[in-house]
């Protein structure tokens, strides 16, 4: 037995955040991109990772990889780059660095649930503003919450996760100058960058507050687990001296540098996957009983009534998708589906045709 007085309570009420087993199944769970690393680059990418220095600690601020991320997403010289043992390290690492005694995390809901998860891991009360019932900002409620709470930092993934949605331009603007006045920092999580019209990369140098977040795991490089913060020194370098040494390995720093030579190679990917986001979708939309939201993810997110049945239906059937319904009240009888490929979006809508008539 484990003494009540050891582990914090908060702790003691979670759950460990759930990975459902794939084996077997077509994964549309987790929008990952569903197309391996390009073939004709794969031997190439294997005698760059075969001249790791696999008995010696990686390099500890990695340059080489940073430099590579600063050419292939056109990073202003003026911004800064800190990385991660993927996007949640970095959550983690801006959490812990904010988490003065009282002080608090916002976020809109529903949104990606590390950040409330993280919040309660680091002692940060957290807050959640609901999203309008057609899942765009409410912007006035923001507004009202940071002046009323006076969030230490906020976080917004632009598009959403899991609604898929980008949010206003000009909401967005209103947000990070209200909390500027409120002293507070506001993070941008652009995690689906590559499938949106979106982005604040060339705007978060002329905010004094605000930082963005990026990672490579929608790309193709989910197994890779690199994130990054995008923003000033000032603001970085108090993140990093929370960042664990070496926590970049030496094997995802070869591997996401020859794929960051290749850019081009995963943007193709990314933009493959988009054409099939907008035939999914149109076929999503035409079968009875099922309301696809519009999405500028590598995601849907559809409503369906009996949303368990259906989602039962398509783990029989060997189809994994997400059950978002129970996440959130606005995500009531909800499904998200992640993008796979042609022939697996084709499996994915005959097998829901085939639930729903169930």
């Amino acid at each position: 037995m484990i003494p009540p007085d050891i582990i914090r309570p908060e702790i003691a009420a979670l759950s460990a955040y759930p990975v459902q087993s794939a084996s077997g199944f077509i994964k549309l769970d987790a929008m990952e991109n569903p197309y391996a690393f390009p073939a004709m680059l794969q031997a190439r990418l294997l005698a760059r990772l075969s001249e790791a220095s696999l008995n010696r600690y990686p390099s500890a601020d990695a340059p080489e990889l940073k430099a590579a991320i600063r050419q292939a997403m056109s990073i202003p010289a003026e911004l800064d780059i800190l990385l991660g043992n993927g996007s949640d390290e970095i959550i983690q690492l801006i959490a812990l660095a904010c988490a003065r005694p009282g002080a608090s995390l916002l976020s809109v809901e529903p949104a990606f649930v590390m950040f409330k998860m993280i919040a309660k891991f680091c002692g940060l009360k957290y807050v959640g503003v609901p999203l309008k019932t057609d899942f765009s900002i409410h912007i006035e409620a923001m507004i009202a919450a940071i002046e009323r709470d006076q969030p230490a930092v906020t976080f917004i993934a632009n598009p959403n996760n899991p609604t898929g949605n980008c949010f206003d331009r000009t909401s967005l603007h209103r947000l990070i100058t209200t909390a500027e006045k409120n002293h507070g920092l506001v993070v941008i999580d652009e995690a689906y960058f590559a499938f949106s019209r979106e982005s604040f990369l060339r705007d978060i140098a002329q905010y004094p507050n605000a930082v963005l977040m990026r990672t490579v795991s929608k790309l193709g490089l989910a197994g890779v687990r690199l994130g990054m913060l995008i923003g000033r020194r000032e603001w970085l370098q108090e993140f990093d001296k929370l960042r664990l040494p070496y926590n970049i390995n030496c094997l995802t720093q070869a591997a996401a540098i020859f794929a960051l030579e290749h850019y081009d190679a995963l943007l193709l990917q990314a933009e493959s996957i988009k054409q099939e986001r907008s035939r999914l979708t149109t076929m999503l939309k035409q079968i009875a009983g099922l309301q696809p939201f519009p999405s500028d993810a590598n995601f849907i997110l559809v409503r369906v009534a009996a949303a368990d049945k259906i989602f039962n239906a398509l783990l029989s059937r060997k189809i994994l998708v997400k059950h978002t319904s129970k996440s959130h009240p606005l995500m009531a009888n909800t499904l998200r589906l992640t993008v796979g490929t042609p022939a697996e979006n084709d499996a994915m809508i005959s097998a829901l045709k085939y639930s729903i008539s169930l």
